[in-house]
């Protein structure tokens, strides 16, 4: 087995925090999990709460933290539409406080730490699929601006403290990912559109439903989260895209929702939020060629424990 670390991942007790931790204590690392639960919670992580090398801090990372770690995973930010747009300065608080606090963290202790971007830095992309060089085409003054803004700064000051300092950073951009545990209320499609179809309520679609997006299951994503801080030298800072780059529509989407279910929702149609992306594909060429990654788990594949996840949680 390899060297056992001390491993801070902040955001811990979210959707993907949570699995990262699992993923980590597999492998024989100690894990402290800090989240101050917006959108993170006990529930997710309360399974290992037992395990004697699991540590649950309550701690909000807009605030400096003084812990002594290996490596360090940033996870900490509302990730879904309604989440970050309920307190936008709050959200833009989390990603820039919060990336100063964590690298200033970093460089202190000498510590290795990941950056979780997001593929919204690339706003309503004019390429696609998207690569690691497309600056991107963001409005920074809409409703989404303070996410898509928030991670464009973090991932500038995680560059600048690289150049400054020396500091080891990895900067992975996430597409969408789904996978149990996601929250119920948090407006995402693949919940959205399970819990809806689970209730037997009509399912949602903004817009005509042509808008892509490409799903990615969760266990993929933390494999590709892992192999870009445990197997990449420290020259290797990314940013990489971490995505499936097989693409649905939405429509798609939730009519294989409604047929996997045999619900008898209906789709209604409902206007496009502003600046909402029309396209969203990654190019993995980078995480395939420097990583060894490449999603192996099917939408439909995915999906059926996703579902499982949300009848256990919603009592059907």
């Amino acid at each position: 087995m390899a060297e056992s670390k001390r491993i801070l991942i902040t955001g811990g007790s979210g959707f993907l925090g949570s699995h990262l931790c699992e993923r980590l204590l597999a492998a024989g690392h100690d894990v402290l999990c800090v989240d101050n639960y917006f959108t993170g919670s006990k529930e997710n992580i309360r399974h290992l709460t037992g395990n004697p090398h699991f540590e649950l801090m309550r701690h909000d990372v807009t605030f400096p933290l003084y812990v002594e770690v290996d490596e360090i995973y940033n996870l900490a930010c509302p990730a879904s539409p309604i989440h970050y747009q309920h307190d936008p300065v709050q959200t833009t608080k989390t990603s820039v406080h919060g990336a100063i606090n964590m690298l200033g963290l970093a460089k202190r202790i000498k510590a290795k730490i990941l950056q979780a971007s997001t593929s919204e830095v690339y706003g309503d992309p004019a390429m696609h699929p998207q690569t690691e060089d497309y600056w991107g085409n963001v409005n920074p003054i809409g409703p989404r601006a303070c996410y898509d803004e928030g991670k464009r700064c973090a991932e500038t000051l995680f560059f600048d403290y690289h150049r400054q300092h020396r500091l080891r950073i990895k900067v992975a951009r996430i597409f969408n990912t789904y996978g149990p545990r996601m929250a119920i209320n948090d407006g995402r499609v693949v919940s959205n559109f399970i819990v809806q179809a689970l209730r037997g309520e009509d399912i949602t679609v903004y817009g005509d439903g042509g808008q892509t997006r490409s799903f990615c299951y969760v266990d993929d994503l933390v494999d590709g989260l892992v192999r870009l801080m445990e197997n990449t030298p420290d020259d290797f800072t990314g940013p990489v895209n971490l995505g499936n780059p097989r693409e649905f529509t939405i429509l798609q989407l939730a009519q294989a929702v409604i047929g996997m279910l045999g619900s008898p929702s209906k789709i209604i149609h409902k206007p496009l939020p502003q600046d909402d992306p029309m396209q969203r594909k990654p190019d993995i060429s980078l995480a395939k060629s420097a990583l060894g990654w490449d999603p192996q788990i099917r939408l439909e594949d995915g999906l059926k424990p996703t579902v499982d996840y949300f009848r256990r949680v919603l009592g059907i």
